[in-house]
Order: C-alpha cells, then structure tokens, then sequence
C-alpha cells in the first residue's frame, strides 16, 4: 500500500509539472516566437507559414504535454497495449485529419496545425480517461486538493528526466546551427533539403532504436541475474542485427536517393539538390548501428554515463563544432560533411569502449 501510496504521488506531482510546462512553454514561445522561428531555419521569405503554423500549434501545447507526458504511466503499469493505442490514435488522426484540413478545406499551413492539435487532443483524453478509470491501477488526482504536491518528489522527477532533455535539446540545438549556417551559406533550397534528410534518418532509426530499446531490458535482466554468457549472446545479436540493417538502410538510400527524396517534395529543384547531398550526408549512415547498440548495452549495464558521453560526443563534441567550423573553409557543403565525420568518429570510439567493456564481462 506505501509503495501503492508513493505512485500516485510522483503521478499527481508530475501532473502538476505537465500544466506548469505547458503554461511557461506556450507563454514563452509566444513571447519569442519570431527569433525562435528564425533560429530553427525561417526566412523572412518562410517566416509567415511558420508563424501561421506554430501560432496554432500553441494553443495545443497542454494536449502534447498530456499525450507524451502520462503515457508513461501507463505503460509502467504493464499495459503496453493501451499505451501503444494512445500514440496510434493520435498518429492516425493526424494523418487522416492533414489531407482534409489542408486540401479539402483549403487551409493550408494552419490546417496542418489544427489537424494536429485535434489529434494530439484526442490521444492525450484517451490517456486522462485511462488514469482516471478503475482499470488503472494509478490515479490521476479528482481534484486542485487532491495533487499531493511535494518539492522533493520534483526534486527526483527533474533529476532522473535530465539525462533525456539534455539529449533532446541537443537535437534542437544541432537543428538550430545546421539551418542557421544553411540559410547564410545556401538559402531556403538548402534549409528544406536538410529536412529531407534528417526526416529520412529519423525513417531509418526508428525501427532501430524500437529494436534495441526492446533488447535492453534482456541485457540487463541476464546482467542483474549474473548470467553473462546470455548477456554476451545478446549483445552480439543485437550488433549484427543492427549493424545489417544500418548497412541495408545506407545503400537502398544511396542508390534510390532522388526516389526517397521525392516522398517529401515535388519540387524537382528541391530533389536535385536533396538527392545530390545524400550520398555525403548518410556517407556515415552504415556504421551508425555499431554506435546505437552500444549505447543501448551501456545503459543496460548501468553505465548510463558512458552511453551519455557517446551521444554527446557525436552530437555536442563533434557534430556542432564541425558545423560551425567546416562552412568557413568548404562553403554550405562542410554542412553536410559534418554528420559523416562525427558519426564516424563516434561510432569508432563506442566500438573500442564496447570492445573493453565486453572483454570484461
């Protein structure tokens, strides 16, 4: 019952940090929307559909706090399932909600961020209804009286949560310096040619990183359980799948490169130009399941530092200074040229970790 007691306390106080985030994140997007905008890639040619766009979107800002935030704990209940739903509703709509909000009502930019604050809503009620129902065994609080709120428990929250925003923000802030050097080295073609990519990287890791999220809890089961010849089995079949499928990803991508660019653009300029960078962007792409597998055996293990430094190694150490510096000597292509580099100096160094890490298993 204590242990029963103590969940629906970090339940009620991470409710109550989900609104207060909402409030200070639309308050301030709002106040600094335009150079925000501007530093993520928008021109003054751009800025007006971003600003239609986000506009909107932060209206919804509370429903994707909810939808992402107390998912969670559904899913530390063991109904994977339900928790599963809760993202496919949202996805769903999303994607049925886009054609006719955009073509159909002829709403453009702004429809896109209507079908998606429609959609984000419907998911993040699905998930107060289950937390709010006699199937979960976890409550969400009936009332201001009810949330339980205690500074200490924020305390824990905030600490075990910062590993993982430092890792999301220093994607935000890759993005920043990457459409900031592209929009002063190439322009807008440029800009939108890189979100070409990166979505296509994104395609690509997905199923990955589902794969190796789904073979940490093995790992470290059979490490709590001192059983190290499984750990060591695991640990290579993780490295072969993964690094095949990296492998595969790279060349389909390097050999159909204007057929995948196409999926985001009609343009042809557009695709060109995205088809013309993707062979040195992804150059680095077949070596990056070595890095992925690493980092999800480190933390596994219980080396979450390690794994927090080879991530920020490629990201923070490598990747943005490479960005910053490259332009200077190679022009808008040192850009692209960064993420080849980084990745495989990154990947080479998780490899020589895992190496002696392994050995001493």
């Amino acid at each position: 019952m204590e242990a029963k007691s103590r969940a629906d306390k970090i339940l009620s106080n991470a409710f109550v940090m989900l609104i207060t985030s909402a409030v200070l994140l639309t308050a301030g997007f709002m106040i600094f929307k335009k150079p925000v905008l501007m530093a993520f890639g928008a021109s003054e040619k751009t800025y007006s559909f971003a600003d239609d766009y986000i506009s909107i979107y932060l209206c919804g800002t509370i429903a994707v706090q909810f939808a992402l935030g107390l998912n969670p704990f559904i899913t530390a209940q063991g109904k994977a399932k339900t928790a599963m739903c809760s993202i496919l509703i949202g996805a769903f709509l999303n994607i049925v909600l886009d054609p006719v909000f955009i073509f159909v009502l002829n709403l453009g930019v702004k429809g896109a961020a209507i079908a998606t604050i429609i959609s984000q809503a419907v998911s993040a009620i699905w998930v107060i209804v289950f937390l709010s129902s006699k199937k979960s065994a976890l409550r969400l609080p009936c009332s201001f009286k009810a949330l339980n709120f205690d500074i200490r428990t924020v305390g824990k929250i905030a600490s075990l949560g910062i590993s993982p925003f430092i890792m999301q923000s220093t994607e935000s802030a890759i993005f920043v310096v990457f459409n900031t050097g592209l929009q002063k080295y190439g322009g807008d073609l440029y800009v939108a040619s890189m979100t070409i990519m990166q979505s296509l990287m994104q395609l690509c890791f997905c199923p990955l990183q589902g794969f190796t999220n789904g073979v940490q809890p093995i790992i470290s089961y059979n490490y709590g359980a001192k059983n190290f010849d499984r750990v060591k089995g695991v640990i290579k079949r993780m490295l072969c799948i993964a690094f095949s499928f990296t492998i595969l990803a790279n060349v389909l991508i390097r050999m159909f490169s204007s057929f995948f660019a196409g999926f985001f653009s009609t343009d042809k300029e557009l695709i060109n130009l995205a088809s013309g960078m993707i062979p040195l962007y992804f150059g680095a792409m077949w070596i990056l399941g070595v890095q992925i597998s690493t980092q999800t055996t480190f933390v596994a293990l219980g080396k979450a530092k390690t794994s927090l430094f080879i991530a920020l190694l490629r990201k923070v150490i490598l990747l943005i200074p490479l960005a910053l510096i490259l332009p200077h000597f190679i022009g808008v292509k040192g850009i692209f040229m960064a993420e080849p580099i980084a990745s495989t100096s990154s990947a080479l160094t998780s490899a020589v970790l895992l190496f002696f890490c392994y050995k001493k298993l």
